[in-house]
């Protein structure tokens, strides 16, 4: 399983710092722009703001590799978050005041009607994002609809650009335009293509590992080419039929090897249940590799694994990629029944060959909030941890589960002593 090592580029250590203050820079721009303009209100920064935190929401989902490997797709969903709702507020004071300013000569600017339809697209989106709508949504739905903020912003910043009377902000918003135009062209469209089209992925089998778990094997071409980490996830689209272009995200279950890959998959929904019904040689669309739980992170020494449920499958992938020593690795294994534990042959040949300790978690939760099981009711979840993993402080921990387990984890990890730095998760919803 070990496999051929891709050629995967190192993140420099100096960029994520770099990209913060790259979009700090662009919001003290528009405020300094704003300011140079003689006729300036407080409606138009409001407007500006909300354009350049709209386009920089493009930039931080577009998929660049710099940005993925830097902060994660964890990180960048909950930025993304953030300055989406405060685009939106930001655009409606920017209407209200607009409005209440110059009155019916709005609807004499250029391209306002179009800005409006961009406005109604953009209120869908936020609508839809709400945490409590979300919910009564499928997960391939609520993509889909997502997707309505391209038209939005598309259809709103013409208005911006035919309205600005300054040559210099005018090149800034241009560029600005350009750069996540093309960051959305070359990495959600382009690269996606050429890796698709050059590996040529195809279903090879299709295995039952546990309860209500099945791994999907790939085969394709010049495999070693492709830039993956084990700990990585593509997003798949599977072409067997109908609802072949809703995508959906797997992780690795295993190291690249060779001319194969794998993922393993929870029947959870709808495009997670059809998976189960794949049959050899179905092609395959990927885009991707995604996700920042690989072994750049990695500093040496003991480490610890944190599984809850299907979240086994990147930490399995990492067990056999990460260059820890013997006896230096534990893996704490949570599931509610027992038959839903997978890959017990391959912990075991670990436990074996590398000596991975494996301790499993089974049973109903210790009580609500917490990530024990019931046998460990008396314990706090720091002290728990600390019992189960001697020395944690000084491990390496990598967490994969549910979003509320992961927080849990990372809670009580912290309370133990370890510091954030040493924590690295994926959660189920990317």
């Amino acid at each position: 399983m070990t496999g051929l090592r891709p050629r995967v580029g190192v993140t420099p250590r100096w960029w994520p710092r770099a990209a913060r203050l790259a979009g700090a820079l662009s919001v003290l721009t528009v405020t300094g722009l704003w300011w140079h303009n003689e006729n300036r209100t407080p409606g138009q920064l409001a407007g500006l703001l909300a354009a350049d935190l709209l386009l920089l929401q493009v930039l931080l989902m577009a998929r660049v590799p710099l940005v993925e490997r830097s902060f994660g797709q964890d990180t960048l969903a909950r930025w993304h978050r953030w300055t989406g709702f405060a685009s939106f507020l930001l655009l409606l004071a920017h209407i209200l005041l607009a409005t209440l300013t110059y009155a019916a000569a709005v609807l004499s600017y250029p391209g306002v009607l179009l800005a409006t339809a961009g406005t109604a697209a953009l209120v869908l989106v936020v609508v839809t994002s709400v945490r409590r709508a979300r919910r009564r949504l499928r997960y391939e739905r609520w993509h889909l609809l997502h997707l309505y903020a391209y038209a939005g912003i598309g259809l709103a910043l013409p208005h911006l650009l035919w309205t600005e009377p300054d040559p210099v902000a005018r090149a800034y918003w241009q560029g600005l335009c350009l750069l996540a135009a093309g960051s959305v062209l070359v990495f959600r469209i382009a690269v996606p293509l050429g890796r698709t089209l050059r590996h040529r992925l195809v279903v090879d089998e299709v295995v039952p590992e546990a309860h209500g778990l099945v791994s999907v094997h790939f085969r394709g071409r010049e495999l070693d080419r492709l830039p993956v980490r084990a700990g990585q996830f593509f997003v798949w689209r599977f072409l067997d039929g109908h609802g072949w272009s809703r995508g959906n995200p797997f992780s690795l279950s295993g190291p690249p090897h060779g001319d194969r890959l794998r993922i393993t998959v929870k029947s959870l929904g709808d495009g997670s249940a059809r998976v189960t019904r794949l049959t050899p040689g179905t092609r395959v669309l990927i885009e991707g590799p995604y996700g920042r739980l690989t072994a750049e992170s990695y500093r040496g020494g003991p480490v610890t694994m944190l599984a809850c449920g299907v979240g086994i499958t990147p930490l399995l992938a990492l067990l056999w990629d990460l260059p820890y020593g013997h006896n230096q690795a534990t893996l704490l294994y949570r599931a509610r029944h027992a038959h839903e534990v997978a890959f017990l042959d391959e912990i075991e040949w670990l436990a074996g060959r590398r000596g991975v300790r494996l301790v499993p978690l089974i049973g109903p939760r210790a009580r609500p909030g917490s990530w024990l099981p019931a046998e460990y009711a008396g314990y706090s979840d720091a002290a728990a941890l600390r019992e189960l993993a001697p020395d944690i402080a000084g491990h390496d921990l990598y967490v994969c589960g549910p979003d509320a387990w992961t927080d849990t984890v990372r809670t009580a990890a912290r309370a133990a002593g370890v510091p954030a730095a040493r924590i690295h998760r994926e959660r189920f919803s990317w």
